[in-house]
């Protein structure tokens, strides 16, 4: 197993530590609660310790008072300048569920470059309208919005909250309705989306790795390409499963920081 996963499964262990929690069928609601974890992990799953930032960002954003917390986006923004999208390879729960289901024996797809140039900027149409503005403008009587996204579109919630907690309710099972079996739809989907295409939740849906990557051109890690051993031969670009010309942009908005194309490089040219 190497470092890379290693780090995934217990960043996935720290983040999801609350063990008692799955078997006392409850939510953890203690001081850590109010800490963000850098990727992105439902706040209701059983086991969280920590808050996720896109959902706390929601909560305070859809508050009565209209706040932009600035704990949160400073919270994320360091990570950012720091990692960049290094978090969405290395430290995102989520990420390392996509990664071990790329991994099931199947035929694999590899995205059109043009379809995938396209459906890139899906994810930040997500952050700008389901995270910020929707929360922001969209409100009851009462002056307070749902958290869109997290109640609408993020599977994750239903995956790591939503599902887990309905199978050890019953009062939960009684009152599953329309919502429940939509996110349940699109769980499944970005599941059997994730057998076929690398990450497709990381690289089209994640409002978190969207606010990440553009980070990634500017954080102290970064990767480095030295132009004086690159003879261009491509094989990074054959190795990368989020389609990044690396020896061109090694530091696009795209890369999660996996280090496969480190790996082949056969001159040793791109370092981090």
């Amino acid at each position: 197993m190497d470092k890379r996963r290693v780090t995934q499964i217990f960043a996935a262990l720290i983040t999801n530590f609350n063990i008692k929690g799955f078997f006392q069928s409850n939510i953890y609601k203690g001081t850590l609660k109010k800490i963000c974890v850098p990727g992105l992990n439902c706040y209701s799953c059983p086991g969280a310790l920590g808050s996720c930032p896109i959902g706390s960002m929601q909560a305070v954003i859809g508050s009565i008072k209209y706040n932009v917390s600035l704990y949160i986006v400073g919270f994320i923004s360091l990570m950012g300048v720091i990692f960049g999208r290094f978090i969405c390879g290395w430290l995102c729960p989520f990420g390392l569920i996509q990664d071990l289901l790329y991994k099931i024996p199947s035929h694999k797809i590899k995205v059109n470059t043009k379809v995938n140039n396209i459906l890139k900027y899906m994810k930040y149409i997500i952050l700008l309208v389901f995270v910020i503005l929707l929360p922001m403008f969209l409100v009851d009587e009462f002056g307070m919005s749902p958290p869109y996204f997290c109640q609408y579109i993020c599977p994750v919630g239903t995956l790591e909250g939503g599902i887990p907690l309905v199978l050890m309710n019953e009062s939960l099972r009684g009152a599953i309705g329309f919502l429940f079996a939509w996110k349940i739809f699109i769980l499944v989907t970005v599941i059997i989306l994730s057998i076929i295409i690398y990450r497709p939740f990381c690289r089209y849906i994640c409002p978190l790795g969207a606010f990440y990557g553009l980070f990634n051109p500017i954080s102290f890690y970064k990767y480095k390409v030295d132009k004086n051993k690159c003879t261009s031969c491509k094989a990074c670009v054959r190795k990368c499963n989020m389609n990044i010309e690396v020896y061109k942009k090694p530091n696009s908005t795209a890369c999660i920081r996996c280090g496969e194309c480190i790996k082949v490089c056969p001159t040793k040219a791109i370092k981090n």
